[in-house]
This record gives structure tokens, sequence and C-alpha cells, in this order.
């Protein structure tokens, strides 16, 4: 199991998303008399919940106009009776990613921070970085960055910092050796899968990385990386509150998420999910609801994959970008940052993301769709979550499960095969 190849699957799944709303929005309205709304979803669901399968997972469809549907199946582990609800918690790791491209965004739209502002600014050890001549080569081989970090540059993986799950060099070693790594797993050891022991703080990890060479220009290229955990501390600093802190009474509270949490309460724990490491047709579990990593503290809150949600919060954060920045009448994030953050905030020349997925742009934290998917933002996870929302029409769309690696099986696919249909006999059914 090779976790450097997290982002590609993170993008496959993006790319069985991409797309599903264009053009069907102008034909939904009616779907709010319609009692149901999925019935291919919850055949495919319905076989590939059982032994041998998933012990269940949760779809979410969202529609201007009415409630959002959800269809959960199963249990919330093989050795779990508990039934799949919308409210069933799920690791959703770099699902993480667009919440904290969103709250910075906020900032943004209140002047505090500034798209094309030098990351020194606010973090001075990142004045002088310097850039490995060969990426993933020596690390004394470096010379000067000719481009200062920029805020933009973090909200697109374009600040050029590495990636333990990404690099495979020395830069890697060094990375994990100095505990700059974001994410946790399990209390068990699984091969490929583990990540070193993080620092204790935000504040320690910004420190540790401004000393770690960059690994392209900034400006200059897509890479993944650990640019959304680094914009954590920015976003301390900026607001005076702890990361945590600024995202529960900025995001959480106002969107109405009660279930999202860096860390899940002990009293929450029986709702969640366990997750598990699939080989062949063997799942074996790597993370129970009952004793699992996510009811520690974590080491500092991480931005980039360290969050558990439930489908119905994940939906009403959704939900408030589909309707640029308000929710139930209450402004949350302004709507100009809204529209710049789901659209492409990529720099001049630079390509978005392109492995394994259609082409497309990058905004703060989530691929943006280009062409035909023009108007889709979302991004996945890397236990099998993925969501996006189509800012064009309003519609949500998500996929809830627990795995690693989430392409060891065709499910996804024939999911987004179910979608897509269920859409289209919707507009059919309009005409």
């Amino acid at each position: 199991m090779q976790a450097g190849s997290i982002a590609r699957r993170e993008l496959l799944r993006l790319g069985l998303f991409a797309g599903l709303g264009a053009g069907l929005a102008p034909r939904l309205a009616w779907a709010e008399t319609q009692p149901e709304l999925l019935p291919r979803v919850r055949a495919v669901m319905a076989r590939w919940v059982g032994p041998g399968k998933f012990p269940g997972m949760v779809a979410a469809l969202g529609l201007p106009g009415r409630e959002p549907e959800f269809v959960p199946i199963g249990s919330e582990g093989f050795t779990d009776p508990d039934a799949m609800t919308p409210d069933s918690l799920f690791r959703i790791y770099s699902m993480s990613k667009p919440v904290t491209g969103m709250a910075a965004m906020l900032l943004v739209g209140e002047g505090k921070l500034a798209l094309d502002q030098p990351l020194a600014d606010i973090l001075p050890r990142f004045a002088q970085m310097q850039v490995q001549v060969t990426p993933d080569g020596s690390l004394t081989d470096l010379r000067p960055a000719k481009t200062a970090i920029t805020i933009r540059h973090l909200l697109t993986h374009t600040a050029g910092l590495g990636y333990t799950i990404i690099q495979r060099g020395p830069l890697k070693q060094a990375m994990e050796d100095a505990g700059l790594v974001a994410g946790r797993i399990s209390r068990l050891s699984v091969p490929g899968l583990d990540r070193g022991t993080p620092v204790p703080s935000l504040a320690q990890f910004a420190d540790g990385l401004a000393g770690m060479p960059l690994v392209y220009e900034p400006g200059t290229r897509w890479s993944y990386s650990l640019g959304l955990d680094l914009m954590g501390r920015v976003i301390e600093v900026v607001s005076g509150l702890s990361f945590d802190e600024f995202l529960r009474r900025r995001i959480f509270e106002p969107c109405g998420m009660a279930s999202t949490f860096f860390q899940v309460p002990a009293a929450e724990a029986g709702r969640l999910t366990t997750n598990y490491a699939v080989a062949k047709d063997i799942f074996v579990p790597i993370d129970k609801g009952a004793d699992s990593i996510y009811l520690d503290p974590p080491p500092f809150p991480m931005g980039g994959s360290g969050l558990v949600s439930s489908p119905r919060d994940y939906d009403r954060f959704l939900r408030m970008l589909s309707r640029y920045g308000e929710i139930d009448g209450r402004r949350v994030i302004a709507e100009a940052a809204v529209r710049m953050g789901t659209g492409n905030l990529l720099p001049p020349g630079v390509a978005g993301p392109a492995l394994m997925a259609p082409k497309s742009d990058f905004g703060a934290g989530g691929r943006v769709g280009v062409g035909s998917e023009a108007g889709i933002y979302g991004w996945a996870g890397a236990a099998g979550t993925v969501a996006m929302v189509d800012m064009k029409h309003g519609i949500r769309s998500a996929l809830y499960v627990q795995f690693m690696p989430p392409n060891a099986n065709p499910m996804l696919g024939e999911f987004q095969q179910a979608l897509r249909a269920d859409l289209t006999a919707m507009m059919e059914l309009r005409k």
C-alpha cells in the first residue's frame, strides 16, 4: 500500500464526480415534489454492502429548494451493529482542505489577508527560502528562491512545499524525522501508512517547515503539499485565535455544524465509524470508533487532513458555499470571497492537477472544474470520502465510506454512473 499515491486517488475520485451537475439545474426545481431521487444509487450501494464488501456507507445529494437526500446503508463497522446514519462520523482527511481554504477566504473577505500577500509578512521565517536544484534530490544542492511564497500559493498547492505522502527522496525522511507530518491514521503500525510522530503545535510545525527546502520554485507548479496545514498557522496569527477555535466560531457554529471535530468527544464515540485497510477482498480494521486515535487530542489542528465530520454537517458546509457564503439567512463568508475561493486561483501560467482526473483549475483548497465542468468545486479524502458542489446550479453531492486505499475496488466508479443516471432520469421526467 503506497501512501504516495493518495493524491492520485483523491484526484481520481474527484474525476468520478466532476460535471455531474452541468446542465441539470434548470430542470431540477420540480424535484421538490418527487419522493425518490436516487433509486440507482441505492441499488449500487446495496450491492456493495455485506460480507467481504463494505459494512456500510452514506451517499448525499442536495438540490435547490429541497432538504438534502441522504442514503445510509449498513452499519458503522463489521463488529459495530450501529446503523449508518447521516450523523455517523467519518474521517474526512483531505476534505478538510476546502474548509481551511474557505476559512482563509473569510479573512480575505474581511480585508485581513490578501491573496498575493507574502507569507513572510505573517510568518517572517519564510522570508528567505531555499529551493532544491533537483526536486526530491540533495538537501544541500540548493539555490535561493526567486519568488516569495504568497497566500495564493498556500491555497493552491503552488508554494513549492513538500509533503511526506508525495516526496520520495531525502526530503521525505528529513520531514518525517522533524515531525513535519500531518494526518493520523491508527494506533497500530500500518505498513505504507505510517507517517511519523508530528510536532506538538502549529507554531512548531510552521517554524520547522520554514527550515526545510522547497521542492519547486513558488508559483511555478501545482504539487500536492502541506500548504493548507501551514495555512492553519497563518489563520492563528492573523485572527488571534487558535486555528481550531477560529473554525468553531467562524465556520462550524454559524453553519450549524455541531458534529465536525479535530478530536471526537468521548460522548460521541458511538457515532464514529471504523476505518479499514483493504487488500483484495480482505478488510482489516485499523481504527475502530470505540478506541479511535481520533478520541485523543491531535498534536495540532491539521487543516489539510485532520477533521472528522458527518454527512449532514459537511452538507451544511457545501450548502453555505452553494449560496455564496450564506445559510439560513446568516452571512458566514462574504459573497465575493466565496466566488473567488471556488474559482480559479492558480498563478498565471500554472496548470491545475492533472493526475488521473479531467483537466481542471484549482481554488481555495479544492479542485475547480473547467469547460463542461465549470462551476464544480470540491475535494476528496484518503479514506474514501468525496464531496463537491456545483456552484452554478446549487447541487451538492457526496459519498462517505471508510477504507484505505480507496481505489481497492470499482465501487466508486459504479456509484458515479448510478448518480449520473439518477440525475439524468430527473431531467427526462421533467421534459
